[in-house]
Parts: C-alpha cells; structure tokens; sequence
C-alpha cells in the first residue's frame, strides 16, 4: 500500500478489525519511510448492482444519487452527520443482502422512506414527497395526516 502522505510504497499493517458496519475491514498502517500512521478500509468487491427505474431503464447503483436524495431530504434538519452516514450504510447493506443482481428502485425508495419516518419527520415528508412524486396538495396532506398518527 502507498503512503498517501509521501507517496513511498512500503507501509505496514499494524492493527487490524472489523470495521463498525461489520460489512469491511479497518487497517492501521504506519508508512516505513515518514513514519506517519493511517487508516485504511478493505471492502469485497461484488459484481455491479443494477437499479431498475420506474421506467425499466437499468442503471448501475451509485451510492451518491442515495446519499444525495438522503441528504436533500435531511438539509437544515437536526440531524447528525454520522447518523446520515448509517442510514445510508443501512440502507446499502440490506439491499446487497438481498443478494439480487437487480433491485428495482422502489425497493431503494420504500427503505430510505421506512428509516427515514423512523429518525426525523420532517425529513421523511420531504423524501416522500420527492420519491412518491405528490401531483397536489392532498396528497401532501394525506402523508402528513400518516406521520402525526
């Protein structure tokens, strides 16, 4: 492994766990040359998932497209960072464990929405209203009347 603070080829492994999400591998190296310690994470590479979209397209699951909608649906709500981030990781990992080379987007949908409903109300609606696509505002009602139930 290169150093990524002085580029030299040599470091060494000098701890070595499970990570937090248990899905990879969480290394502490030192560099042989500067001396200078980091982390890095071993993940198994799996074939390519696919999403297939609400028109039957196919596209490659991008994690950034779910941390971008999560997000949006979080902006300027009292939620950390890190809880964001495990939501996230919650999300990908019961969708690989499903084991399925394709998973229809909905699926992505009906999981962020259940988590979400779960960590923050107002994030919820905002991510419903996106994902389930509200022609008017009864709609946007009638989801607002299921959250305060």
């Amino acid at each position: 492994m290169k150093c990524p603070l002085c580029g030299y080829e040599n470091t060494r492994v000098i701890d070595s766990r499970p990570a937090d999400d248990n899905s990879s591998i969480r290394r502490r190296r030192v560099c042989d040359k500067c001396l200078k310690r980091f982390t890095t994470y071993e993940k198994v590479d799996t074939i390519p998932m696919m999403v297939i979209k609400k028109d039957d397209t196919r596209e490659p699951y991008d994690r950034t497209k779910l941390e971008q909608g999560v997000l949006r649906a979080c902006h300027k709500r009292p939620i950390k960072a890190e809880r964001i981030k495990d939501l996230i990781d919650e999300v990908e990992s019961e969708v690989f464990n499903l084991g399925e080379r394709e998973v229809p987007s909905s699926v992505l949908g009906e999981l962020v929405m259940k988590k979400l409903k779960k960590l923050e109300a107002v994030a919820y609606v905002r991510f419903a209203s996106v994902y389930r696509e509200f022609k008017d505002v009864n709609e946007f009602m009638d989801e607002l009347k299921k959250v305060q139930q």
